[in-house]
């Protein structure tokens, strides 16, 4: 593992500058909008905003680097990046909030499929699984790294949007000095909806919901805790809290995955979820349990992503699982510009504890709809699905698409040493039986 950080180290380095400026700003977004008396229902439309731009970087970015080159790009997109940070505290405005969002969303998406372009060209077949686990390990860090940072300065003034916009500015610096090469960049064609429907409805499902679900954490949770009257630094522990539960539970969740039929982990993790919900709603303003509840639900989350993308991979052959990869980054976008809306309206009619039943009522559809699957279609045994790989919702399609095509090839491996094994056993005990005759 150590030499393959060796290789890759300064493109995480870099990744991680990039995830502690947008970590900070999507909380900073909640933060300031309470300060400035924005509304729930306004606030979710910036939050939704982000993600529309989110789903239409990823797939205007291909053509562009094929067009003008990956540097270039890069350059661009970061300028605008670190413009699009400083502006947001100049221009307190709903409406100038959503455009700079949608901006930063598309400007994000190009980075993280540039960035997650040169790792995966850094990286060969024997070493992808460990690079593609140490860059999401990366990820991860830098937004919670990034909560931290908000409790040093005051969200009523533009010091922690400069902050931000320099983090991702000297990002770029480690990324562009360590890649040398030109990799390829051109993801696959999204499989149409019906057809993705048609072969994994569970998977077309779930990843919609949970894109509501995810976006609703990561973008209205700094707003739940602003209207509670939470301070900066447990609004941060907070939203903290959701990231944090991912890193203790990815690798459990992993290890089932690969040892049971994947509905019924999705089902529980589901109801789980759920449950840490419910327990949020009923805590009021108990922190402790928020914590709690922030931690379980958000340590749900990330792990549901890579169970649904595996087990969509599980039925597919390996020439459709990129252009499938793509099918569900686009399902889990429209999702994740839907979920804000409706948790805002919520909690703009209903209260700030809506924030938890919208999220508590998405996990019950999921659960409910993974059992329904149960009931129609028959369980894949273990030994014939495809690795579990864990995948952020925050990857673009680039990453995604890697890591599916990886982790089937690693399944195939498996399969034929498995088979090649099984063979020898066979030849060993006919040689044994001709001894003994």
């Amino acid at each position: 593992m150590i030499q393959v950080l060796a290789s890759v180290w300064a493109l995480l380095i870099g990744v991680v500058l990039i995830m502690l400026g947008n970590g900070m700003h999507f909380t900073l977004i909640g933060l300031r909008g309470g300060i400035e008396g924005f509304s729930s229902a306004e606030l979710a439309i910036v939050t939704s905003g982000y993600f529309a731009g989110f789903l239409s970087g990823a797939r205007i970015t291909p053509q562009m680097i094929k067009r003008v080159g990956h540097v270039r790009v890069f350059a661009a997109l970061g300028s605008f990046t670190s413009a699009g940070l400083i502006a947001l505290p100049l221009i307190a405005e709903p409406w100038a909030w959503t455009i700079l969002r949608v901006i930063l969303g598309f400007c994000m998406s190009g980075i993280y499929v540039t960035a997650e372009s040169w790792l995966n060209d850094a990286s060969t077949n024997e070493t992808r699984g460990k690079v593609l686990s140490a860059y999401m390990i990366a990820q991860t860090f830098g937004i919670i790294g990034a909560q931290g940072l908000l409790t040093f300065g005051d969200a009523a003034t533009s010091a922690l949007f400069i902050v931000a916009s320099i983090l991702v500015s000297i990002s770029f610096a480690p990324i562009l000095l360590s890649a040398t090469s030109v990799p390829m960049t051109e993801a696959a064609r999204p499989m149409p909806l019906k057809e993705l429907f048609m072969g994994s409805p569970l998977s077309t499902v779930g990843i919609f919901l949970l894109g509501c679900v995810y976006a609703t954490q990561t973008g209205m949770a700094a707003v739940f805790g602003t209207q509670i009257e939470m301070t900066t630094g447990q609004i941060a522990t907070f939203v903290a809290m959701l990231f944090g539960g991912a890193l203790l539970f990815q690798y459990p969740i992993g290890w089932l995955s690969d040892r049971m039929d994947r509905r019924k982990l999705i089902f529980g993790a589901a109801m789980v979820a759920m449950g840490a919900c419910t327990l949020g709603w009923a805590a009021r303003d108990d922190l402790l349990f928020l914590m709690c509840a922030a931690f379980v639900a958000g340590g749900m989350t990330t792990p549901l992503y890579a169970l649904f993308l595996a087990y969509t991979n599980d039925f597919l052959p390996l020439e459709d699982m990129p252009a499938a990869s793509g099918g569900l980054v686009l399902t889990f976008g429209i999702g994740a510009i839907l979920g804000p809306l409706l948790a805002g309206w919520a909690m703009e009619n209903l209260g700030p504890q809506s924030f938890w039943l919208v999220l508590a009522g998405t996990f019950a559809v999921i659960s409910v709809y993974a059992l329904y699957r149960m009931t129609v279609r028959e369980a894949l045994p273990v030994e014939e699905t495809e690795s579990y790989v864990g995948v952020l919702p925050t990857a673009s399609p680039m990453a995604v698409e890697t890591a599916g095509v990886w982790a089937a090839e690693q399944a195939e491996v498996a399969a034929e040493e498995a088979a090649e094994e099984a063979k020898e056993q066979a030849e060993a005990s006919d040689t044994e039986a001709e001894t003994k005759k």
